[in-house]
């Protein structure tokens, strides 16, 4: 199995664990940028050099052995499960992708014809009713993820904590997992436990939010698009996410978490 989803400076500074939606291309440039004193031009997801990655076949023994001797810093990041599903179905499911086209093809088809869900029309810019079409969207993320019907579930909305885990079952240990809501403090805790070939200033980088723009701009508050029945599949999907990263299920208008996360929890219910 490896380590998919895992980063690594070329320098070995540090080792990074992708969780989708989590602040994840910001990451990478700055990963980036520490070492190469310069931001990728592009998409980082698309970078084939300057970056230790797994799918890059090259990086895999380097990345294992960093990981399994515990040779650098590892970190993930994490965010609300209301607010990362919500931006799932805005960016994923609404938008048109950066290659000009739907996401996966054939997908958002499918969710028109089995689950009714509405998208905003070929370009994605007419008006809909997004409550509604959120909610069907969620039956159909429950039903990839508990039954794996009509397809398997996506990384972008698969939880948290599924990705999370294969880094510690296959040998790894988190030193560092930060908030999203919170990121400068989390990400300030890594730059300063690595060495930086090139100073990063937090406050001054841009944010590389690659899916902004993708598709339409969300209309009402998060609580809005959550009634009961919502929480329910929400609960049902992310119930080990709420429980161990400390986000607060009964509202979903508090983004923000509710306490630290245990790092020996994590390890001990996501281990085994």
């Amino acid at each position: 199995m490896g380590f998919p989803g895992t980063w690594m400076t070329e320098s070995q500074s540090v080792v990074y664990r992708v969780v989708p939606k989590c602040a994840c291309s910001t990451i990478g440039q700055i990963l980036y940028y520490s070492d190469q004193g310069q931001f990728f031009d592009g998409d980082i997801h698309d970078s084939t050099t300057g970056l230790h990655k797994w799918a890059q076949e090259a990086s895999q023994p380097l990345i294992e052995k960093t990981v399994k001797q515990r040779n650098a810093y590892a970190f993930t990041c994490v965010r609300n499960p209301y607010t990362r599903i919500l931006s799932s179905f805005f960016d994923k499911i609404c938008g048109i992708q950066r290659n000009g086209r739907r996401y996966r093809g054939n997908l958002v088809p499918l969710l028109v014809q089995k689950y009714g869900i509405e998208v905003g029309g070929e370009d994605g810019k007419q008006e809909f009713d997004q409550i509604a079409s959120f909610r069907r969207f969620l039956l159909f993320a429950r039903d990839t993820i508990r039954f794996k019907k009509p397809m398997e579930p996506d990384i972008h909305w698969s939880a948290m904590s599924g990705h999370i885990s294969t880094f510690i079952v296959n040998g790894g240990r988190y030193d560092q997992i930060f908030f999203t809501e919170d990121f400068n403090t989390g990400m300030q805790k890594v730059l300063d436990r690595i060495p930086t070939r090139h100073a990063v200033d937090l406050k001054t980088i841009p944010r590389f939010n690659e899916s902004e723009g993708h598709g339409p701009k969300r209309l009402h508050p998060v609580e809005d698009y959550f009634d009961d029945l919502s929480k329910h599949l929400v609960w049902e999907i992310y119930k080990r996410d709420f429980q161990l990263f400390k986000y607060d299920f009964d509202n979903p208008g508090n983004k923000m978490p509710l306490g630290e996360v245990d790092l020996d929890e994590v390890h001990a219910k996501l281990g085994d």
